[in-house]
């Protein structure tokens, strides 16, 4: 066999790109993951990990895969943990949401300071049962998993060009090399468009910081405001993730210590002792967003050429969903959920 010849060559090793390729493997295809820089540190490194499914906005097809994908991610972690001997910092103890939903009882704040002490009461506010996971210990157990199952990641290979040969992808071409196969995925997030043919997706910049609490502050659920436009994700270790914003800044990912301190500032609107815990760090992340918000996902017009991009908020989310149905998309079956609303082609 052709030392550069594979099965199937996945483009990024982000959350999404990962997933994916864990699923072509127990095809038991042999599979190749290109990424550019090195693996998970991009936008999937950056998130929060909020898995807020009865929140996403979009389509019926869409909030139907993200609820089953939510469903999905139990299994999907307690499998990842048991592949690669990592543990993943996942938790289920739910949300705390300020601002009106239809057909919910909200808390009285009796109830509320019960669940959270530290929490402010602004009503109205109300408890969803939601699930959270710090996706930088997904990532690398990700990472692990794939080193584990036999996928081949390459660091620091960037892809240049999609080879095609008889009207079909054959390959892709990167600075130092070329490597061959019948199926290529773009997962390259917010760099889905620099590939020919190209796709429209853009980043969207995302400040974020992580607080390290005063002591007696442990936050038990996720916290999170619509009118504030703010969250909050505890660690398990104490830390307390706080988030996010939605710029339009092209690939400049600078820190603006304004904005953090704005952030910083919202936090404790929600959880007044915040106000004095300290900022153990700040970062920015770029989603990768489609014009339309929904993602990429599918076969392009060129055949075996697909896409699994523009996941814009929910890329942790619909990891599993998306890795599951793109795997049976690419091996010919019927996927479980109804990629039409997401197919590429929707922009030819």
């Amino acid at each position: 066999m052709n030392p550069h010849s594979y099965d199937a060559i996945v483009i990024g090793a982000g959350v999404i790109g990962l997933s994916l390729a864990l699923e072509l493997r127990a095809q038991g295809r042999s599979t190749l993951v290109l990424e550019r820089g090195e693996a998970g540190r991009e936008a999937s490194f950056a998130a929060a990990g909020m898995l807020a499914a009865s929140q996403v906005a979009g389509p019926p097809a869409l909030r139907q895969m993200a609820l089953e994908s939510a469903a999905m991610f139990p299994d999907f972690v307690s499998g990842l943990e048991s592949r690669s001997g990592a543990r993943i910092d996942f938790q289920r103890s739910g949300a705390i949401h300020y601002g009106e939903l239809a057909a919910a009882v909200p808390l009285s704040e009796p109830e509320l300071k019960k669940l959270e002490p530290a929490a402010s009461f602004l009503p109205p506010v109300y408890l969803l049962p939601e699930d959270f996971v710090d996706p930088r210990t997904l990532m690398a157990a990700l990472i692990e998993a794939a080193r584990r199952d036999g996928v081949v990641l390459l660091h620091g290979s960037e892809v240049t060009e999609i080879l095609v040969e008889r009207g079909r992808a054959s390959g892709v071409k990167t600075a130092h090399s070329s490597y061959q196969a019948p199926v290529v995925v773009n997962c390259c997030g917010a760099w889905s468009a620099a590939l020919s043919p190209s796709t429209p997706v853009r980043p969207v910049k995302g400040h974020m910081l992580c607080l390290l609490p005063p002591a007696g502050v442990n936050l038990r659920h996720a916290v999170r405001s619509e009118l504030l436009d703010v969250y909050m994700l505890p660690r398990s270790d104490g830390r307390i993730v706080v988030g996010s914003t939605l710029e339009e800044a092209g690939f400049d990912k600078r820190v603006e210590p304004a904005t953090i301190l704005r952030l910083h500032q919202l936090a404790a609107d929600l959880v007044p002792q915040l106000g004095e815990a300290r900022i153990h760090e700040s970062w920015t992340g770029l989603r990768p967003a489609a014009p339309d918000g929904l993602p990429l996902l599918g076969e392009t017009a060129l055949g075996g050429y697909f896409l699994a991009t523009g996941h814009f908020r929910n890329g942790i989310l619909l990891a599993p969903a998306t890795a599951a149905a793109m795997a049976q998309l690419i091996a010919g079956e019927a996927p479980a959920f109804d990629l039409s609303p997401f197919s590429p082609q929707r922009f030819c």
